[in-house]
This record gives C-alpha cells, sequence and structure tokens, in this order.
C-alpha cells in the first residue's frame, strides 16, 4: 500500500512505524511509543529514506528511534518494561458491591440500582469477609478495596465491619492497603463521616453539573441531590484541613457521566467543578450499562458531538490553569502521561491488556465474583458471560486461570486486534473487551465502529494538535497534569 504522498516507499530506512495524518500534519509512533510529528515533506523524506544525515530531521527521528539503521535496542527494551510494568503484580483494584438500595434514580444508572425496601440485596458481613480474604490472595503488595452500590451508605454498618476487617487481615499478610468509597453522599452524618475520616477512607461522588443538570439526572425524593452532596463535599474538604491535610491533593474526588444535555454546558460544568474545590474532571462519555438501554433516547448522542464537546471544555480548562487555577482534564492526563512520560498510569479501562480480571475484580453482593465492574453490570441485566465463581468457593489461582479471563487478556491487547494493531496511537490506547462484546457483541469487536475507539482517537488528535502547536503555556499545563503526586494519607501500610 503506498503511503500518502510517498512515491516509492524505503524497505531500508524507517525502523518499524505506525501513521495518523492529524490536521494536516503526521504523528509518527513506534511499537515502544517514542513518536515524532512531521509535515507533509519531512514525512514524504522519512518515508523515501531521503533524510539528509545532516539534518535536525535525521535527528529528531534518530532520538525516536525510528531509524532502522540507528535503532537503539536496549533503550527500546527499556522503554517497553516501563510502558507495561503494571503486567508485574496481580489484582489491586477489588470493588465490593455491598448493596443494590439506593436513594437515588439516577436516570442513566449503571448499577440498576434496587429500591430501598430490597433488603435481599444487601451483602452480609461474612460475605464481605471472604470477599477481602480472596483479594489478599493477589501477589500485590498494594490493594485497594471500593465500596460501591447502590449506595454503600446504605448498608454501613457491613461497610464498616468490611474496612475494620480488610485493615487487620491486611497486617496479618503484610499488604498495604487502601479503602474508597463512592457515594452520593446524600444519607451521609458526622457519625459515618469520622468512621471514614479515622479509617482514612477516600472518598468519591458524582457531580453533573451545575444544579439545575444535576438534580435533573439525580432524583433524591423530598430534596435537592446536588445540595446534599455539594454540602457534604464542602464538610469533608474542611475536616481534611482540620487534619492538616494538603487541600490540592486531599479532597473529595468527583465523577461526571456526560448526558446529552451537558453537551451544551461544557463551562457551566468546569465551573461547578472548580467551585467545589474538585482538582480533576473527568469528561467521560456515557456507558451503555444497567439503565441506558431504557434511556437511551434522552440521555445518549453521537460520538462527534461529545468530541466536539471535549475540545471545547478542554480548551476552556486549559485557558483556567493558564490564569493560575489548578483543574485537569482525566482524559488528557491519562494520555499525555503515556505520550510525554513514557509511563502507564495504569487507568484500567485504557491500557493494553486491560484491567478485567487481572487487575480489576468485582465483588457482588451475594458472593458472585465477576472480571470488573461493567462484568458484573451486565450480570445485573441478566448477563453471566463474565462471572467468575463465588467467594468461599474459588480460589485466587482458579480465578486468574480461569477461561473468562484469560480470554479477556487475549481480546483487550491492541497489537492482536483488528484495526488496532496498525493505529498510531497503539502504544497509548486500550481496549476494553467487555464494553466490546456489550455494544458489538463480540470480544474483538470492529475498532472503525467502536464509539471507545472513536473517543480515544479524537482526543489524542486533539492533544496532539495541541503539542504540535507548542504554546508554552498549553505545555506547562500538560506538564503539571503528568506529575504524579502520591497520597500516602490513604494507603496504610503493614506494621
Amino acid at each position: 500500500m503506498m503511503l500518502a504522498g510517498i512515491e516509492k516507499p524505503s524497505v531500508t530506512f524507517p525502523a518499524f512505524f505506525r501513521v495518523r495524518e492529524v490536521s494536516g500534519s503526521f504523528v509518527v509512533t513506534n511499537a515502544q511509543g517514542d513518536w515524532v510529528i512531521l509535515t507533509a515533506p519531512e514525512f514524504k523524506a522519512f518515508g523515501e529514506g531521503t533524510v539528509d544525515p545532516s539534518s535536525t530531521l535525521w535527528e529528531r527521528l534518530k532520538a525516536a528511534n525510528l531509524i532502522r539503521a540507528e535503532f537503539d535496542v536496549p533503550a527500546a527494551v527499556a522503554r517497553l518494561k516501563k510502558r507495561m510494568k503494571f503486567l508485574d503484580n496481580g489484582p489491586n483494584l477489588h470493588m465490593l458491591v455491598v448493596t443494590l438500595r439506593c436513594n437515588e434514580t439516577c436516570v442513566y444508572c449503571h448499577a440498576s440500582r434496587a429500591d430501598m425496601e430490597a433488603v435481599q440485596t444487601d451483602m452480609s458481613a461474612e460475605t464481605a469477609e471472604r470477599s477481602i480474604d480472596l483479594a489478599l490472595g493477589s501477589p500485590s503488595p498494594f490493594i485497594t478495596i471500593e465500596f460501591q452500590g447502590g449506595e454503600p451508605l446504605v448498608n454501613f454498618t457491613v461497610v464498616k465491619h468490611a474496612i475494620e476487617y480488610g485493615q487487620r487481615r491486611a497486617k496479618e499478610v503484610g499488604k498495604s492497603i487502601e479503602f474508597t468509597m463512592v457515594s452520593n453522599l446524600a444519607l451521609m452524618d458526622e457519625e459515618k463521616l469520622a468512621f471514614l475520616l479515622d479509617y482514612k477512607v477516600q472518598i468519591c461522588t458524582s457531580i453533573d453539573g451545575p444544579e439545575h443538570l444535576h438534580d435533573k439526572q439525580r432524583k433524591l425524593i423530598g430534596s435537592s441531590a446536588f445540595k446534599a452532596a455539594v454540602h457534604w463535599i464542602k464538610r469533608i474538604n474542611q475536616a481534611y484541613v482540620e487534619r492538616g491535610l494538603d487541600p490540592s491533593l486531599y479532597h473529595v474526588e468527583a465523577l461526571l457521566t456526560t448526558t446529552r444535555d451537558a453537551l451544551s454546558r461544557g463551562r457551566e460544568i468546569v465551573d461547578t467543578y472548580n467551585s467545589l474545590g474538585c482538582r480533576a474532571l473527568h469528561l467521560r462519555p456515557i456507558d451503555p450499562f444497567g439503565f441506558v438501554e431504557k434511556t437511551a433516547s434522552r440521555v445518549e448522542y453521537p460520538r462527534e458531538e461529545y468530541l466536539k464537546f471535549y475540545r471545547d471544555t478542554t480548551d476552556y480548562i486549559i485557558e483556567l490553569n493558564k490564569k493560575g487555577e489548578q483543574i485537569l482534564e482525566r482524559y488528557a492526563a491519562i494520555f499525555l502521561t503515556k505520550i510525554l512520560n513514557g509511563e502507564d498510569p495504569n487507568f484500567l479501562d485504557i491500557r493494553s491488556p486491560s484491567g478485567a480480571g487481572i487487575s480489576a475484580i468485582a465483588y457482588n453482593y451475594d458472593g458472585l465474583v465477576f472480571a470488573g465492574d461493567e462484568a458484573r453490570m451486565l450480570h445485573e441485566t441478566g448477563d453471566d458471560t463474565f462471572l467468575l465463581g463465588r467467594v468461599g468457593e474459588l480460589t485466587y489461582e482458579q480465578m486468574m486461570a480461569h477461561p473468562t479471563v484469560r480470554a479477556l487478556v487475549l481480546a483487550s491487547n491492541v497489537n492482536g486486534r483488528p484495526d488496532c494493531v496498525n493505529c498510531a496511537y497503539n502504544p497509548y490506547c486500550g481496549a476494553d473487551a467487555v464494553h466490546t462484546y456489550k455494544t458489538q457483541g463480540s470480544l474483538s469487536g470492529r475498532m472503525r465502529e467502536s464509539t471507545v475507539s472513536a473517543v480515544h482517537k479524537g482526543v489524542m488528535d486533539y492533544l496532539f494538535e495541541k503539542i504540535r502547536e507548542g504554546d508554552p503555556g498549553t505545555m506547562e499545563v500538560f506538564r503539571r497534569w503528568t506529575i504524579n503526586r502520591s497520597r500516602d494519607h490513604f494507603v496504610q501500610v503493614p506494621g
């Protein structure tokens, strides 16, 4: 196949490369993630092997390990090892769904919440203990236990028991442990908060934007879901300050679900997050799980519209940063860490292979074990494709050797996926096989038809455009977004 503008491609000059045209320039990458951005004439010279050895273009290509005769094998190996170091450990994220009951009704609920009377969907203390025992069987020296729902505060007695048990068992087996909880905060009170603070539990909530948008999408009977969340966000952030913690690091994390109504309110959403002291905003598109199947006509949208929203909103975030605000966009931070630093931040849905099964496990309220949270969401709608077994019956070895886990690893390897294998963004991207299964009926799928692939490519196109422009202020913002500042307060080390 003839590459654009190249009359006679050289078979001896370029080392292995992939290429993508972005707004008239060419992003050229290699297997280990080195890259250059070339003009059309530069790409023509590169492809035909007519680059002057005394030119700056030669030096740029050599630095990116893209010249066959100059290829640095040890450097390539070191870069690959650095980028893939997340494979050294077993599952580190373990999600306990302590109940399906929830006091809010969300138009897009991915968890398939149950009514408050459905006490049969509460996890028992015994199931919580068995789940934690299985989680601590992972060879990973660091374990995160995340409490989900429904609304986990509905079953706070079991949450408390699980935290106390998990802390004790982690010390016994010599592992570091971290607890997080995803809550709408409406059932929070001072007694619950004191316990969570004392046990160093990281708290995350959902904010869908300004009050009118949030309350339209997240219904709290008899009250405002937005006002309840905002009250406790401010109270928790104040408590962190009172305990001497740096508010730029320690604050309530919030998640956005981008619905159709959000697409025209990007600046309002950013301003809302900024006013609440939320320093990270993930402009994530809506997922196809849970209630979205029934409400798609109200909340879904073409991904082209989403990508315009993403560009406009991230432009605004960058401008705020240039004026002294400190807020990052999570998608950009994930991809920039890979592109600029050559490191993988281990965001489980955007890596190869993905985290499903080998890095993330979901434990349902009834003890059933799934290869990740999306796999558990499918179960709630009647599909047990990704069920691995039950706590108390399943060993760690059986879980990791499960045919489903093996299939997920193979299917989420971007070097074996049609389309992904030839994509210039291959070194920075990731494949979500559960999402592909849900939307296309196949673990591998057709990436040219995938909404996830469209979003990833669209976001990286935007980032490489910004990198090519080279605005010093923007590049300084990007540099800050790739700095990983550890929040050790939440980590409980053995001894």
